[in-house]
């Protein structure tokens, strides 16, 4: 695909989005194809979602809220934990991390954390920088932050899980293949993972941002997903705030008027 769009004389990739591993990096510079992209459109919206997602399984919002519609105003069920004094791991302290375990601070969490490159800023405010096995093990919330990279694919898998704390929340508003859906299946079976929220899924591509409202859902694995009850999915709407979807427009639009001009910037440019 790469090669065709060389053929047709075009010169730019312009992403609307920070990741870009769906773009074959190496075959474009092969090709003489520059790649921009949006690398921090709004990590603010991303981190609120993520801590929306959390507080709404913890206190099992969204089964309150079905319940109180249809007129049942009993709690049974909806017991959840104090967040305060409670361990948080969180895998990636870029933009969002940091600003995730900002809000986790914020609650009164111990914060633990895991990067390849441990950010001085959150060290110094509290944040615990550790390995991932020490991570997976002593937290009571996991929430991941970090790219996808052959490294970090299925980063939880089966493993992963067995090394957690039984009943954990698991969050994931990074990239789906993050997770293995396989593993995290298993591991709601058996209960060591207590709740997790979604907003990103492995095979997402055929199903996200589209109605299927009115059609059978033919991806077996989230439906299947969908069937507990202390799993919660959004359809990768993290990003999707007035302030995010004006800066992207913007930078996308920049990042193609720098590139005319000779002067695309280091940080935009994705290189191989």
């Amino acid at each position: 695909m790469v090669e065709g769009l060389a053929n047709l004389g075009i010169r730019l990739i312009a992403l609307r989005c920070a990741g870009y591993n769906n773009v074959d990096v190496l075959a474009a510079t092969n090709n003489d194809l520059a790649i921009a992209r949006v690398p921090a459109y709004s990590p603010h919206a991303v981190a609120e979602h993520t801590v929306a997602l959390l507080l709404t399984l913890n206190r099992r919002i969204h089964r309150a809220y079905n319940r109180v519609r249809e007129g049942n105003f009993a709690i049974d069920g909806l017991l959840g934990v104090d967040l305060h004094e409670k361990t948080a791991g969180v895998v990636g302290t870029g933009r969002i991390g940091q600003l995730v375990a900002q809000l986790l601070r914020g609650f009164g969490c111990r914060v633990l954390a895991y990067d390849v490159y441990p950010n001085n800023e959150l060290a110094a405010s509290g944040v615990e920088y550790v390995g991932v096995p020490t991570l997976l093990r002593e937290s009571d919330i996991v929430t991941l932050h970090c790219p996808l990279t052959p490294e970090t694919r299925h980063l939880i898998d089966d493993e992963a899980v067995a090394s957690m704390k039984p009943g954990v929340m698991l969050i994931n508003t990074s990239r789906g293949p993050l997770v293995d859906s396989q593993a995290v299946i298993a591991g709601l079976k058996s209960r060591k993972i207590g709740a997790m929220a979604l907003d990103v899924y492995e095979e997402e591509a055929d199903v996200f941002f589209e109605d299927l409202s009115n059609e059978v859902l033919q991806d077996d694995t989230l439906a299947r997903l969908l069937t507990f009850p202390n799993v919660l999915i959004t359809s990768h709407q993290a990003f999707f705030t007035r302030e995010a979807m004006q800066n992207i427009a913007e930078t996308t639009l920049a990042n193609v008027s720098d590139f005319a001009a000779g002067q695309l910037s280091a940080t935009n440019q994705v290189n191989a």
